[in-house]
């Protein structure tokens, strides 16, 4: 299992931690994809990312969305361990759970970085 790089971490924390202080559920969404999408790799930070996610849902009575995020909760860690995770997909139930997507241009860029 490789660690997270520093850049990637600083990231993801600076997304999660702007989750967690938006005011807005559209916000707090965005910077839970965002940082989905760097935690792809790494079981832990995926995992955590997947409970703060139906965490919201739960919040905004969303069950379709809770349960996918409990489905998701529970792929995270073993998909992120063996490499198996679509690169760039939000985490969101709409998103499909094997969908690749785009990985934003910012987003990249740290993920291409050398420690």
């Amino acid at each position: 299992m490789t660690a997270m790089p520093a850049p990637v971490r600083d990231a993801y924390t600076t997304e999660m931690t702007a989750a967690a202080a938006a005011t807005e559920a559209t916000e707090r969404w965005r910077h839970l994809e965002r940082a989905h999408i760097l935690s792809q790799p790494y079981p832990w930070p995926h995992t955590r990312n997947h409970f703060a996610m139906f965490t919201l849902a739960l919040r905004q009575h969303d069950r379709r969305e809770a349960l996918g995020q409990v489905i998701r909760i529970i792929v995270a860690a073993p998909g992120s361990a063996l490499g198996r995770y679509p690169e760039g997909n939000t985490g969101r139930t709409r998103a499909g759970l094997m969908t690749p997507m785009p990985i934003p241009p910012d987003l990249a860029a740290v993920v291409a970085a050398p420690e």
